[in-house]
């Protein structure tokens, strides 16, 4: 794999483990538009290489990922219905590159995922949470839903589950979110090297395409995730954008406010 990155690094060891780090720490890891389209370039790089054999995926700093970026979401507000539907597209289809990685996916959770931040975690094979991690479903604090990270939350935590956290906008820990399916274990930050030593051990001694057919298999058989569905979220997103709340919840946002219904 020969890519170079500006919001991302990548190390590779000598067994075909490759860290990948979410680079932006100054920014909270928060999902740009470049970012996006790097974490896309990379999933199909990961997918052309068959000597890779995992991929553990980090946030540098103290949050592993705090959603959308501000400026993102500014241009968003600027922008028409077409532009704002390219834009979720951009994000679904980076989403959907993750999920369908040919290598296993571990995802070590630290600080907090907000938002697409727990889109990320939710396309992981393995999410590993740091005790004291938080999470919440964000969007509806500003008038907007989590459309396009749906499928992949759903799918990860079923409908009972997610329906006690997806709509409330409710901050939790990592120990509810342990509960909900959206992480695997939670360790202390101390033991979180060697949490994720022992996920990878098991697949170093698997054949890497049975790996890959196993992951598809889950997948063909889990909810359904196809261009219907991705399309769904895309125009359900495009719609709530040009409510009033969203209009009302993302001015109360910028301005550092609380919006009219809190």
């Amino acid at each position: 794999m020969d890519l170079e990155f500006q919001t991302l690094l990548a190390a590779r060891d000598e067994r075909g483990v490759l860290s990948l780090t979410l680079n932006r720490p100054d920014k909270r890891n928060a999902l740009s538009a470049l970012m996006i389209e790097e974490l896309t370039a990379f999933a199909a790089a990961a997918n052309a290489d068959p000597s890779l054999r995992a991929v553990v995926l980090r946030g540098a700093g103290s949050v592993f990922c705090a959603g959308g970026d501000l400026a993102w979401m500014m241009a968003q507000i600027e922008a028409d219905r077409p532009t704002r539907m390219a834009e979720a597209r951009k994000l679904a289809v980076m989403l959907g590159a993750l999920n369908t990685l040919n290598a296993p996916l571990i995802g070590l959770i630290q600080g907090a995922a907000m938002g697409g931040g727990l889109g990320m975690a939710s396309v992981c094979d393995v999410a590993i949470g740091i005790a004291g991690a938080k999470f919440g479903f964000t969007e509806t604090r500003l008038g907007l839903i989590p459309a396009t990270i749906s499928p992949y939350c759903l799918a990860r935590m079923g409908e009972g589950p997610a329906r006690r956290v997806f709509a409330s906008a409710r901050i939790f820990g990592a120990q509810e979110a342990c509960a909900l399916g959206l992480l695997a274990l939670v360790v202390s930050e101390d033991e979180a090297e060697a949490a994720i030593e022992a996920e990878l051990a098991p697949y170093l001694s698997a054949a890497p395409g049975a790996v890959a057919r196993s992951k598809a298999l889950a997948r063909s058989l889990g909810p359904r995730i196809d261009d219907a569905v991705i399309d769904a979220t895309i125009t359900a997103l495009a719609d709530a954008w040009e409510t009033e709340e969203a209009r009302a919840g993302i001015a109360a946002f910028l301005e550092k406010r609380p919006a009219p219904w809190a």
